[in-house]
């Protein structure tokens, strides 16, 4: 079965889902992102429990995401990206922190290389990595993307 793909908007700009023949999120992409050229087809209906879960989470009704994944990845990069998701709505950490968490403490930097491949932005929630000093670092989505996901959690101001 084909991959499926929906468009939806968002505070950060549109937005483009992906999901696989079982319904499993593998991708979202942002504006600036292409969408694969081959082997989608668009289906608002086979991505809706995606787009419904974003709108809540958009809306500030939603903080955590129960939908299948499907990112594909290195068993590291995996390991980080589960790490991720147990960061809470509203709370950030750094990369040394999310290094120390995972068990790699020296590997705060390929920890941000796995952050920054994260395939599914915002339902892992990759937004909530930052530096060690506070400042917001590197996002897919441009920094912008990452000061407004973190403000609509109420982790900035």
């Amino acid at each position: 079965m084909s991959t499926c793909a929906a468009r939806t908007d968002s505070p950060i700009g549109p937005l483009v889902v992906l999901v696989d023949g079982d319904g499993a999120l593998k991708r979202i992409l942002f504006a600036h992102e292409a969408v694969p050229a081959k082997g989608i087809e668009w289906s608002e209906e086979r991505c809706a429990p995606v787009l419904a879960q974003l709108a809540d989470y958009f809306a500030g009704t939603r903080n955590d995401f129960d939908l299948p994944l499907a990112p594909e990845g290195t068993p590291f990069q995996r390991r980080v990206w589960e790490e991720l998701r147990r960061i809470p709505a509203g709370e950030t950490i750094s990369y040394r922190a999310l290094a120390e968490r995972i068990g790699r403490p020296s590997a705060a930097r390929a920890v941000g290389r796995a952050n920054g491949t994260n395939p599914i932005p915002i339902v892992v929630p990759c937004h909530r990595v930052i530096g060690a000093n506070g400042t917001l670092t590197g996002y897919a989505g441009g920094l912008p993307a990452k000061e407004t996901l973190l403000a609509l959690e109420g982790a900035r101001r």
